[in-house]
């Protein structure tokens, strides 16, 4: 982004630049632009993508074994990963869409286009149909399923080597560095995707052909650069996203599976 004061300068500078800029123009509260319907993408999308990772992965690794060929490999887990996030995203894209419009809007009441996340949903359904709703949901799942599958299965990986070898025991700091890694890993590989979704997701209508066009332009207009930018904060984001995931979802899935043996061993009675 750039504005104008006499010469053109860039508005935001790297990470902490662009909070205290947001924060000086715009409030605190716009750090928190798109958060209602960022729990509500959250809710639907994570309940899928993770929720079903594991009965998935069970699924095509029975049909590996049946067919003749590995089912513990590393393509069953990616397959299964893609699979949960094609399906969530395919689910869940409305919220997504709002998200972005909501974030990418100024907290300002100039030039808002909507005034909070039910008049988004009302908006973009009455001017831009169903389909608008829906819009981008190609390249959200082409990303989305990139990052499923680096996420989950990278994670799976760096906490067996983590395990295998020693290093940690099965608990809180083994699946703390192992989020931490799969965060890294899921920005090198999503980062592009992430990208050109989101500028797409936020175009005018009829600015770009579709996905493809939309990458060609900023890889004309930058290079390969482009899809790079805001690395850093991306980083930040999806660390930290795969800390706490993680972490949190080991702690309730051993907390659940305690509490089911507690229920099975406890007497019956008539």
């Amino acid at each position: 982004m750039v504005e104008s004061a006499g010469a053109q300068s860039l508005k935001y500078r790297g990470i902490f630049g662009t909070i205290i800029t947001i924060c000086r123009q715009e409030g605190g509260r716009a750090l928190y632009n798109g958060l209602i319907p960022g729990l509500q993408r959250q809710m639907c999308f994570a309940s899928i993508r993770i929720g079903m990772y594991d009965s998935v992965k069970s699924f095509y690794q029975e049909k590996a074994k049946n067919g003749g060929f590995s089912a513990n490999g590393i393509p069953i887990r990616i397959l299964a990963g893609v699979t949960t996030g094609a399906a969530a995203v395919s689910f869940a894209q409305p919220t997504d869409v709002v998200k972005v419009r909501l974030q990418a809007q100024g907290a300002s009441s100039v030039g808002r286009r909507y005034t909070g996340t039910i008049d988004a949903f009302r908006t973009i359904g009455r001017v831009e149909g169903i389909k608008g709703l829906w819009k981008g949901c190609l390249p959200n799942i082409t990303r989305n399923s990139v990052v499923n599958a680096s996420e989950l299965v990278s994670y799976d990986l760096f906490k067996e080597s983590i395990l295998s070898t020693r290093l940690l025991s099965d608990n809180l700091p083994c699946h703390f560095v192992s989020a931490f890694c799969a965060g890294f890993v899921t920005t090198c590989v999503a980062s592009p995707v992430d990208v050109v979704k989101t500028r797409y997701m936020n175009s005018s209508s009829g600015q770009y052909k579709g996905a493809f066009d939309c990458a060609c332009k900023m890889f004309a207009e930058g290079g390969l650069k482009t899809f790079y930018k805001g690395f850093m904060p991306s980083f930040m984001r999806l660390g930290s996203w795969n800390v706490l995931m993680f972490v949190f979802y080991e702690q309730l899935k051993r907390g659940f599976t305690l509490a089911s043996l507690s229920m099975d061993k406890r007497p019956q009675t008539l």
